[in-house]
């Protein structure tokens, strides 16, 4: 398939959020190059695809062109060297609406030690989160991107994380806290790993 015939198999973008559960947790496997070997009833009730439409596909099918490409390069930059990331990612489903999510991995490795699977779990954060602080970060790494390509991109985002002195992860992590806080969700969780386990119900 060409590049051209695949853009025109894009869905047509419409500016709605998909209607779903967000207490679900959308779970799928993957092969080490991010091809999709399994995905759950959530997955494909929320993404719209049939199980059929998915399977054998690049995950890629659901990326929302709103997604700064710097969060992925970041994202697989951690996973091919065998650590979990945590990452804010807005989907596209089939029906050309977007829905948001937290993403959390687990790393298989066959016994040569190589990764042989990423499972990866994602669920809904707190709307706050996205339209206070992570769609004006995303909307500028965009920008950037399209006017100086992902090299400053990347630039912008290691110094916007600096002058904060917190790793991407870190930040999204005390987003997300604050916001639980606000809406009498959350304990304190001072380590990460203890939040994330909290979070995805692990």
């Amino acid at each position: 398939m060409n590049l051209d015939s695949q853009a025109s198999n894009r869905p047509v973008l419409i500016d709605k959020e998909v209607s779903w559960d967000k207490t679900q947790i959308i779970m799928s496997k993957t092969n080490p190059r991010g091809i999709i070997e399994y995905a759950n009833e959530v997955f494909v009730d929320v993404c719209g695809y049939e199980d059929y439409e998915l399977m054998g596909q690049p995950h890629n099918i659901i990326r929302h062109p709103d997604m700064p490409k710097v969060i992925f390069k970041v994202l697989w930059e951690k996973l091919k060297s065998g650590e979990n990331f945590h990452a804010i990612v807005k989907n596209l489903a089939k029906s050309g609406r977007y829905y948001w999510v937290i993403t959390d991995f687990e790393i298989a490795k066959n016994e040569n030690g190589e990764i042989s699977n990423y499972f990866a779990r994602r669920r809904a954060i707190p709307q706050e989160v996205i339209t206070n602080h992570i769609e004006p970060l995303y909307k500028k790494l965009l920008q950037i991107e399209s006017a100086s390509g992902i090299e400053y991109s990347e630039k912008y985002l290691n110094g916007f994380l600096e002058e904060k002195s917190k790793t991407y992860v870190q930040y999204i992590m005390e987003l997300i806290y604050e916001q639980e806080k606000i809406n009498n969700k959350s304990t304190k969780v001072d380590e990460e790993k203890g939040f994330f386990s909290r979070f995805f119900g692990k």
